[in-house]
């Protein structure tokens, strides 16, 4: 993995930590949905399967659905201000780390 490929490979990381939190919080066992969401995501960036980007987490019956058929619809304009928040967060705690180090 090249260095410039790293940070965006962690952020990714992180955030998949939010299903996963969901999933443990749901009380399923099987962690084995999310790497299944995962190739469904993945397969989603392809030209043929892109139904697959709308399934996501039915954490009562603790399986994957298709969101758009199943009527949930969620705001996607809420969900990129909330992550764009999210960042700037942890870029201002970086840099403040960053100037802590540097003084001492």
């Amino acid at each position: 993995m090249n260095i410039i490929q790293l940070p965006i490979s962690e952020y990714g990381e992180a955030l998949m930590s939010i299903p996963k939190i969901l999933v443990t919080n749901a009380g399923i066992n099987d962690l084995g949905i999310l790497a299944k969401l995962r190739v469904l995501h993945l397969a989603s960036s392809g030209k043929k399967n892109y139904r697959c980007r709308y399934y996501g987490l039915d954490l009562s019956n603790g399986r994957l659905q298709n969101n758009i058929l199943s009527g949930i619809i969620e705001p996607a304009m809420s969900k990129i201000k909330s992550i764009q928040m999210a960042t700037e967060a942890a870029i201002t705690i970086l840099r403040i780390d960053d100037f802590v180090v540097l003084k001492s």
